[in-house]
């Protein structure tokens, strides 16, 4: 089944659930908890109560609070505001479950809350009868178990291992890449408040991403021999190659992280607009946009450091380079986008100075 059908379907079942609202009576939304409520009422976990025409009956206020983008939960179709979370698949089961009594009246499964201002959330879902008599039970619980933090921070733990293996290799690097994170997010949130029809896949999931993932462009250079990595004279032809493969090192190292993003920054942030980048000569939109932002990130930053082969410079130079080389190397609407918070980059770079 395509992502469209799935879409679809999905959309029929919220409509199978707004049919039932003419038909309901006022005592689906009363606000009389029922007593077997009473101790989820004050709990921190979140929790609602959907009936049997999976209708919202009651909410506590952690569940309030966890989904405040929802604004008020009670009376609300559960499938209205939770259906594109679930796998379609998911989604039958749930029916089958309060509807028909499937799966032991139970069900346990995983969600993902997203929107396109607020970063993803991670749920565990839980579901099950409120009342013990599972032959006269109407109500049910709704249990909500958050890991979002959990899991990413079990993921990015890992990859921040191999971002201090890389360091260990070229450390004259300083808080370079935290300084490219902070360009790289500060330049998502203002494509991201410009939006438009060039901008619509940055989210706030894309710029929380990138916060993180724009450090590890360099993941590669783990590969890189140190005789070449830390040579301080120029690089012979050979070398440059060596040294060039760093960006498919990179793809490979970050090919198992969730999210695109990883791949794409490592693999195309020396890819240029006019073609003469590298590792594949990508040029203009061919080259992925969080790609594009990280390449203007990591050159601004490279331009402000000293290193052992070139004086560090100000701010204002640093910035009418960039500017001379939009449109060759640069995104021109990037560039464009930069001048107007480019006092944006010299604060991050002054917080964050070696």
């Amino acid at each position: 089944m395509s992502n469209y059908e799935e879409e679809e379907e999905v959309e029929l079942l919220e409509d199978d659930e707004g049919s039932l609202n003419e038909s309901e009576s006022d005592e689906d939304s009363s606000s009389v908890l029922p007593a077997s409520f009473s101790p989820f009422k004050t709990s921190i976990i979140p929790v609602l109560i959907i009936n049997k025409k999976l209708k919202i009956i009651h909410a506590n206020e952690a569940c309030e609070q966890m989904f405040s983008s929802f604004t008020h939960l009670t009376g609300k179709y559960f499938f209205d505001l939770f259906g594109k979370a679930f796998e379609l698949d998911d989604a039958r089961k749930i029916r089958e479950t309060i509807i028909n009594g499937g799966n032991g009246f139970s069900w346990k499964g995983s969600a993902q809350i997203k929107t396109r201002t607020t970063v993803s959330v991670q749920i565990r879902v839980y579901i099950f009868p409120l009342e013990m008599d599972l032959k006269t039970t109407s109500d049910f619980v709704v249990m909500f178990d958050d890991f979002t933090e959990e899991n990413k921070k079990l993921l990015r733990s890992v990859f921040l291992s191999l971002l201090e293996a890389s360091k260990l290799k070229d450390n004259d690097t300083g808080k370079h890449i935290v300084r490219v994170n902070e360009y790289s997010k500060r330049l998502a949130q203002e494509l991201f408040s410009i939006g438009g029809e060039a901008y619509k896949r940055i989210d706030a999931d894309f710029i929380d991403n990138i916060g993180f993932l724009a450090a590890m462009h360099d993941v590669g250079k783990i590969g890189t021999p140190d005789d070449i990595l830390n040579k301080e004279g120029p690089l012979s032809d050979w070398e440059w190659a060596v040294m060039r493969e760093h960006t498919k090192n990179g793809a490979f190292i970050l090919s198992t992280y969730p999210h695109p993003m990883a791949k794409e920054i490592a693999l195309s942030h020396h890819e240029k607009w006019n073609g003469t980048g590298y590792p594949f000569q990508l040029e203009g939109d061919m080259i992925p946009l969080a790609a594009r932002i990280v390449t203007i990130a990591d050159v601004y930053d490279a331009l402000r450091m000293e290193r052992s082969y070139k004086p560090a410079l100000g701010h204002e130079i640093s910035m009418q380079k960039i500017l001379e080389d939009s449109g060759s190397h640069f995104d021109p609407k990037l560039i464009d986008i930069v001048k107007t918070i480019d006092g944006d980059f010299c604060k991050i770079y002054d917080t964050h100075t070696d």
